[in-house]
């Protein structure tokens, strides 16, 4: 399991490594953001303790209408800079998707008949489409997001311990419990995605495969039997995301409550006086600020389990085709016919597509030159060709 691990983590850094740039201007730009992030209680302390504490507008050359000009200013910046983000992570997304689905084809234009023997054409269908869609969304709304909120977690923790040390230790106290949700959370819904994701292939594959064929449904009239399947399996995907339904929607409330905590503490502390100096009415309230930011972050990236979670499976699936280079056929390869006659003959002949199940058992048959030969395959559909 280990093993597999890290191997789904080295093909996201396979993935990722065309795009190093894009996601090194984006985490900058996300640093940008964060110091704003930082920024714009600290301003709204500075007017509270220095301005409003006093009864006075202006304090030397500054005044509060400047102030909110600048809060103004880190707002609407960190807008654009919010927008540049996103739009690169969504190019960026897309060109994973582009880049990843003609591989796939690829992979199956030059694959041999026997892969496509073994391999159905709705579970290609669904590593081309479903599977490479889940992967964008991990470079669009994880990896960027992740380094962007490790970064804001470690610098709100920086900030509080630099305004006072001990009441940030207090509202710290609730982090312990924070990590005992999010590690027995977690664990439980990777158990259950990875149970609903096996499913949604099925699901997927199953869909595929009827509509594709829809004729041979129709002739066998087994319209009936397909439709029981179909309940079945979108029955059993819908109970196999209700677990998970219920924990995503378990986590909020218990982030608020958590966050509430936090925010009780800091205020029974300081009314109560337990601290050995009073803290001003401003830091107080960039204390409950940087708490609200604190738990944004963590929610954010307890609920993005999902994401990686489907991501790292479809991942998975997608490159235990890619990494089977034994079907590759090379179409360079081969024997160039100098003098080619208009007579076909098969004289004895063997063949298996897996040296197990023989398809043709000591087959012999002449082709006359412009004459007509039908070939059945295992649907029964007739193939007509000249020869």
């Amino acid at each position: 399991m280990k093993n597999k691990k890290h191997s789904t983590i080295a093909h996201v850094l396979e993935m990722a490594k065309p795009h190093k740039k894009t996601i090194a201007i984006v985490t900058v730009l996300s640093l940008l953001i964060n110091i704003g992030e930082l920024v714009k209680p600290y301003l709204i302390k500075i007017v509270m303790d220095d301005y409003l504490k006093f009864g006075i507008y202006q304090k030397g050359a500054i005044t509060i209408g400047m102030i909110g000009a600048i809060y103004i200013g880190i707002v609407l910046l960190g807008n654009i800079i919010d927008f540049i983000a996103s739009t690169a992570t969504n190019m960026m997304g897309e060109d994973i998707i582009y880049t990843m689905r003609n591989r796939l084809f690829k992979y199956t234009q030059y694959a041999n008949i026997s892969f496509h023997d073994r391999t159905s054409a709705g579970k290609l269908f669904v590593r081309i489409t479903n599977d490479v869609e889940d992967i964008s969304t991990l470079f669009k709304d994880v990896i960027t997001t992740f380094f962007k909120d490790m970064i804001l977690i470690v610098a709100i923790i920086v900030m509080m311990l630099y305004f006072s040390a001990k009441l940030s230790l207090l509202a710290f106290l609730v982090i312990p419990l924070i990590i005992l949700f999010s590690v027995v959370l977690t664990k439980l819904l990777n158990k259950i995605y990875d149970k609903s994701k096996v499913i949604k292939t099925k699901l997927n594959t199953f869909l595929a495969e009827s509509i594709y064929g829809a004729k041979l449904i129709k002739i066998f009239n087994i319209q009936k039997e397909k439709q029981e399947e179909c309940k079945a399996l979108t029955n059993g995907y819908r109970n196999s995301r209700i677990p998970g339904g219920i924990i995503e929607g378990l986590l909020p409330g218990l982030m608020t409550i958590l966050e509430n905590l936090a925010i009780c503490i800091i205020i029974w502390v300081c009314l109560g006086g337990m601290l050995e100096q009073a803290l001003d009415v401003g830091i107080i309230y960039v204390f409950i600020s940087y708490i609200r930011q604190l738990f944004e972050p963590i929610t954010r990236t307890i609920d993005n389990i999902e994401t990686v979670q489907e991501a790292f499976v479809s991942i998975n699936k997608i490159y235990n085709i890619l990494d089977h280079k034994e079907y590759l056929e090379d179409l360079d390869a081969g024997v160039n016919l100098s003098k080619v006659k208009g007579k076909i003959e098969f004289k004895n002949v063997w063949f298996s597509y897996d040296n197990e199940k023989w398809v043709l058992k000591n087959v012999s048959f002449t082709i006359e030159p412009r004459s007509k030969c039908c070939i059945s395959g295992k649907n029964g559909l007739w193939q007509n060709h000249y020869y």
